[in-house]
């Protein structure tokens, strides 16, 4: 007698990948509207009067929630629970959410009105509190889309996978960072925000388009909604086991500071790009741009090897090192001219590609896959305290140590509104006044912050790897299982 089964569509090769294009371009999505404003700080000074404070207040309110409120912890657990197809579909709508309140602060608030409380203008509160919104959605779709991968790769070619996710999520950076400043000059601010939003939209349709995938898999393998059996699910004493785990704690210090030291980048970096290199205004977010166009040829290659050859605790070793001779070469003064900016560049690429290429699929052999959702989720809520804090306190050093140059901006804005010209006007005069004092930023005493960030995260790629050496997780082992294919007959 020949037992006869079905394989499930998780053995079919072209089905993986198909899903895997369909929950990555969600993200690119995600990603694209994460840096809608990015390149735009500069035009930002001049068209609505922000300060670096300001910048960073907004660019830093992604984890708000997600850190102060624990939103991070509660959709991991949430995840974990209900599933990955009802929370892809959440959370795409949160994100949707969150950016259409950033793109009415930017359209309909007058920027010169006072909030009243904080000492905050009612437009930065609002795009900030939009923008805190946008992070809860895009952080659980970031680690739904985590568990997705795993589910479908497990034992396969997991790491090229998530390489290859991580791939699309920094091309929606790549696009974001180099056309913002275009559609800026060519039509407005919110305009290029109102693009965000829509590609965001579509992002939610591809979840619900994965929707259907997840039931046909999981009605296959005799899984529960959550895709795991019933003694394999989620409890809530399991997060003890997660953050008693030294391997865990390592991975999550490692995951904030090195994001921290690449994140905050994106926004600080173009005007950095300005002041200390002489790049074109117009070409300063390009230039950072490259970064995650980089990452979308190299991780999926790193990822590959990880997946035929091991050393991922290797890999992410030598990122670690290598992001700091990258930030060396941003903070070092006498290292100016263009040249160096593309070198520091390259440097920032290959590190920012070799990293994440390894860690996110290295927790699934440290951290139970019933434990997964909720370990991703803190891993991310780490993560968001730097995503939050870094900027802000990016955007307060360099206040502080620009006195000069805040104090003869505020006054230059205030005269040209004083005389009842548009906001428009206003960003003209503004530019040209820019242009002609050869007005300029300091940040050689905010680059010390990212110095100090690679440091220590290269300290704790080291003590991973040790880690690794003690208990045997197999991060220097390969993802791909050897397993024979056989079919069984039976008499």
């Amino acid at each position: 007698m020949v037992e006869k089964f079905t394989k499930s569509l998780r053995e079919n090769a072209g089905m993986r990948w198909l899903v895997l294009s369909i929950v990555a371009f969600s993200m690119l999505t995600a990603y694209m509207f994460q840096e809608i404003i990015s390149p735009l700080q500069s035009m930002l000074v001049k068209a609505y009067g922000w300060s670096a404070s300001d910048f960073g207040l907004v660019t830093g309110a992604y984890g708000w929630l997600n850190v102060f409120i624990f939103m991070l912890v509660f959709v991991g657990i949430l995840l974990d629970k209900i599933g990955v197809r009802i929370s892809a579909i959440t959370a795409a709508t949160i994100s949707v959410i969150g950016a259409l309140i950033k793109w009415y602060a930017f359209q309909f608030i007058d920027p010169t009105l006072e909030l009243g409380i904080f000492g905050l203008k009612t437009q930065v509160f609002v795009a900030a509190s939009g923008y805190a919104i946008f992070g809860v959605g895009t952080e659980y779709a970031g680690i739904t889309v985590s568990k997705i991968i795993v589910k479908w790769f497990k034992g396969k070619e997991m790491a090229l996978a998530m390489g290859m996710e991580m791939a699309f999520a920094r091309l929606g950076s790549f696009v974001a960072m180099s056309l913002a400043p275009i559609i800026v000059a060519n039509f407005s601010i919110p305009t290029n925000i109102f693009i965000g939003v829509a590609m965001l939209l579509f992002g939610l349709v591809l979840f619900i388009i994965y929707f259907f995938f997840d039931v046909k898999i999981d009605k296959q393998e005799g899984l529960s909604k959550t895709g795991l059996s019933d003694d394999e699910k989620f409890q809530l004493a399991d997060i003890k086991l997660i953050i008693a785990n030294k391997g865990f704690w390592y991975v999550a210090l490692l995951c904030v500071l090195f994001y921290s030291a690449v994140f905050p980048f994106y926004k600080f970096g173009p005007n950095l790009m300005i002041n200390k290199f002489g790049v074109d205004e117009k070409w300063a977010g390009t230039l950072v741009g490259l970064i995650p166009f980089f990452t979308i040829i190299l991780t999926p290659l790193f990822g590959f090897y990880y997946d035929k050859k091991g050393k991922g605790a290797s890999i992410m070793y030598l990122g670690a090192a290598l992001i700091i001779v990258a930030h060396l070469i941003l903070w070092v003064p006498s290292l100016s001219g263009v040249a160096f900016a593309i070198i520091s560049i390259i440097f920032l690429g290959v590190a920012f590609s070799l990293v994440p290429s390894a860690m996110w699929s290295s927790v699934p052999k440290i951290i139970p896959e019933k434990q997964l959702g909720t370990a991703y989720a803190l891993i991310f809520w780490v993560q968001n305290i730097g995503l939050f804090g870094i900027p802000t306190l990016l955007g307060k050093v360099l206040d502080k140590t620009n006195p000069e140059t805040v104090k003869l901006l505020a006054d230059k804005r205030a005269e040209f509104e004083a005389t009842g010209i548009s906001s428009e006007e206003i960003f003209t005069k503004m530019e040209e006044f820019i242009a002609n004092n050869n007005v300029t930023w300091d940040y050689s005493k905010t680059w010390i912050i990212f110095i100090v960030l690679t440091i220590l995260s290269l300290l704790f790629a080291f003590l991973l790897k040790r880690e690794d050496r003690i208990k045997g997780y197999g991060l220097e082992k390969p993802n791909i299982k050897n397993e024979e294919k056989t079919e069984e007959v039976t008499e």
